[in-house]
């Protein structure tokens, strides 16, 4: 049984496992001003934007004795949300989608986030779902920016 504490941080580490994901943090932070903020998605003092936060947005338990079907599992959803600053002349947002193709390999080449959960696949979605991207002000900077979706099933006891 993994606690939802190492479920997220095996989520974080398989995110940075990924060459050249920028930062990753493990709750979706905030700032008081827009300059503080934006220095919390740059891997270096006035570098661009690229980073990435986690957040579970949803948990469905199911199975156990009172609905006879199987043993019981929390599916917990997570939110992935990344930022990249904007480089229209350099086609950046070529490079971002090679960067969430990247991510979806990386879940896909380890289901079970190195024994972390029992799965990353439903029913209805295996691995990291790609729920929208495209550009946004984001710190007061253009940015892309993606949503992504990851479900990851573990047994509850």
């Amino acid at each position: 049984l993994m606690s939802l504490s190492a479920i997220r941080a095996a989520v974080v580490g398989k995110l940075q496992s990924v060459p050249g994901i920028g930062l990753v943090h493990d709750y979706e932070r905030f700032a008081r001003s827009e300059k503080d903020f934006r220095t919390l998605y740059q891997a270096a003092p006035d570098g661009p934007i690229l980073g990435w936060h986690v957040r579970r947005v949803a948990t469905r338990s199911t199975g156990g004795p009172l609905d006879g079907f199987g043993p019981p599992t929390d599916a917990h959803t997570w939110e992935i949300r990344g930022f990249m600053a904007l480089d229209d002349a350099g086609a950046s947002e070529h490079g971002f989608d090679g960067l969430i193709e990247a991510i979806r390999e990386a879940f896909r080449a380890d289901d079970t986030l190195g024994g972390a959960v029992a799965t990353c696949a439903t029913p209805e979605a295996e691995g990291v779902q790609v729920l929208e991207s495209g550009p946004a002000m984001f710190a007061g900077v253009l940015c892309h920016t993606a949503r992504l979706a990851l479900t990851t099933i573990s047994a509850t006891y």
